[in-house]
């Protein structure tokens, strides 16, 4: 762990084993924390938030642009513990590298942007001006699909705010958030400004981090379940929340898009990091006059995938996290299968050229889905394409949005009249226009409904670490 500015273990000892997914060895072992260490770190980050908060925003600044510095000498290193520990391929972790450093270079840049103003008063003796200041101690929990960038994207616009923070990062991925605060360690940062708490249990930690009278502000990304979990524990508290859950996104081809251009941008945002991502596709609506032509280059190009271990350059496709992953995509397959959808490709778990250590699931296309099927309402987080056909484009939108969740939607069209119109009537807290990557750090990200509360990422990113202070001046 890390509290205080040193490295330290947990007061009982214990440490739990981090895995390889590809191949189930162990690659690591990280301190196993109890609820006590986790008030340590919060005590530890109380400590420092007074001298933290008062520091001005370029001193905050120069930190953060050291973080990111230091974040990019070292990127092969972050990349390589990433793919070992996660299981993407090695060219993807190096994109979430790069990804994760442009948040600490950018909120370097907002903390000095943090701006009140002036506003007129009925009264000629009275000024108002407003001010924005810190909202304390943050708690933040980060997932394990992208393992970096995540701990960044709440660590960089909270320090640049001049908040303090204590970590817990996913159970999966511990070594990467060590690796990550290797970084902070060697910025400088002052002891107790960030601080990393590494358990196998979220529980315990996650109760003393809600618990805390101290922690005024939460952000967590993960599942739907327990966000709802949270949140109502905030709630009771008060406390400040940012919330990036679930999602299912549509996918829609419409009948004048360019279908080979469709396929190819399917196949890039939907076996990305192996389909383990929340804005991953979960429908493809396709018109029923393109499905020939779309999903024949669909199919062409993910039979030409290499499916192993991320340190193989040739990979396209690593491994799912876990059994428990595994057991329920293969569990959507079987449910659809069974209701009447068609195998295109794939539907089974890889086992040989010693596969058979990891949990490899084979790039899958599933046509004649169905409103009955599983697939069709659960978030499948794996390599599964669901293809459903439809003949009216008038109630494509009403199909898409029929749905609890609320995070990225997918639109293919040549009319741009079309495009906007779409657009606007999803409800999508972020919408790609013939575009798999309609993300960015100068970028809002988050989603409505179902899949969350807040945004991440520009200037409303920093937002979520302010408060709002009016002062009203008697002259």
């Amino acid at each position: 762990m890390y509290i205080d500015g040193c490295w330290v273990e947990s007061e009982t000892g214990d440490r739990f084993k981090s895995y390889n997914p590809a191949s189930g060895e162990i690659i690591g072992e990280v301190p196993d924390s109890t609820a006590s260490d986790t008030n340590k770190a919060i005590q530890a980050a109380s400590n420092a938030f007074a001298g933290w908060s008062s520091l001005t925003a370029y001193q905050r600044a120069e930190f953060l642009y050291e973080c990111h510095s230091l974040m990019i000498d070292n990127l092969e290193t972050l990349a390589e513990v990433m793919t070992e520990e996660q299981g993407k391929p090695l060219r993807a972790a190096r994109n979430e590298v790069r990804y994760g450093a442009d948040f600490l270079q950018w909120f370097a840049e907002e903390a000095k942007r943090v701006y009140g103003r002036t506003i007129p008063s009925a009264r000629t003796d009275q000024r108002f001006i407003t001010i924005r200041q810190p909202v304390g101690i943050v708690a933040a929990i980060t997932p394990w699909n992208y393992p970096i960038s995540m701990i960044t994207r709440k660590a960089a616009p909270a320090l640049a705010a001049g908040c303090t923070i204590v970590v817990k990062p996913a159970e999966a991925t511990p070594l990467c958030a060590k690796a990550v605060f290797e970084i902070f360690d060697k910025a400088g940062l002052p002891p107790g400004v960030a601080n990393l708490i590494t358990a196998q249990d979220p529980e315990p930690v996650g109760a003393a981090m809600m618990g805390s009278p101290e922690v005024k502000k939460l952000t967590f990304t993960g599942s739907t379940e327990v966000g709802r979990l949270l949140a109502r524990e905030a709630g009771f508290q008060l406390k400040r929340i940012s919330l990036e859950l679930g999602g299912h996104a549509p996918y829609i081809v419409c009948r004048d898009a360019d279908p080979v251009h469709a396929a190819k941008g399917l196949v890039l945002v939907k076996f990305l990091n192996t389909g383990q991502a929340c804005i991953s596709p979960n429908r493809v609506y396709v018109h029923e006059d393109m499905m020939e032509p779309f999903v024949g280059e669909l199919k062409k190009r993910v039979e030409q995938f290499k499916v192993g271990s991320g340190l193989d350059s040739a990979v396209k496709i690593g491994p799912l996290v876990n059994r428990e992953e595994y057991l329920k995509i293969d569990a959507q397959v079987r449910d659809a299968l069974d209701k009447g959808a068609t195998l295109v490709a794939g539907g089974t778990r890889l086992t040989d050229n010693n596969l058979h250590k990891g949990y490899f699931y084979a790039p899958t296309i599933l046509s004649d889905v169905n409103a009955s099927m599983k697939i069709y309402r659960e978030e499948t987080f794996g390599p599964v394409a669901p293809i459903i056909t439809y003949r009216d484009e008038d109630t494509i939108v009403e199909n898409a949005n029929d749905t609890n969740y609320g995070l990225a939607a997918y639109v293919y069209t040549r009319d741009l009249s079309k495009a906007f119109t779409i657009a606007e009537r999803l409800n999508f807290g972020i919408i790609g226009i013939n575009d798999i990557n309609p993300t960015s750090v100068a970028a809002p990200f988050g989603g409505m409904k179902d899949s969350g509360i807040g945004r991440e990422g520009a200037t409303e990113g920093i937002e979520e670490y302010l408060e709002v202070k009016s002062c009203g001046f008697s002259i």
